[in-house]
């Protein structure tokens, strides 16, 4: 099992920053791969980065440029720098852990955490 606890979302100026982050515990080891998700009312959830145990990272391309995801492995947790922040950019965000034990793969979220880009 694996618990993820994020924090830091808030309300924001357009134009603004915020940090998140997701500390991770329980059976750490046997994550692969920790992402941020983030759905909209209305919408789905979508990927917005992720970063892998070797430390290769994806963005979805509406955040390049702006986000960036990085970890901490001595705390581990897993970061989301969110930089000009865009009102597109409001949803609720979730950390997402996926791991494998043996042959099972697993896939675990955080409880979300909202950000708001307002003028």
């Amino acid at each position: 099992q694996v618990q993820l606890v994020e924090s830091g979302g808030g309300l924001v100026q357009i134009g603004g920053s915020l940090r998140l982050s997701c500390a991770a515990s329980g059976s750490i080891f046997s994550i692969y791969r920790m992402g941020w998700y983030r759905q909209a009312p209305g919408m789905p959830r979508e990927l917005v980065a992720a970063i892998t145990r070797g430390g290769s990272t994806h963005y979805e391309d509406s955040v390049k440029g702006r986000f960036t995801i990085s970890r901490d492995n001595a705390k581990n947790t897993v970061y989301l720098q969110m930089n000009s922040l865009k009102p597109e950019d409001t949803a609720v965000y979730y950390c997402n852990a996926d791991s494998v034990v043996t042959t099972e793969m697993y896939d675990y979220w955080g409880q979300g955490t909202q950000v708001t880009v307002s003028s």
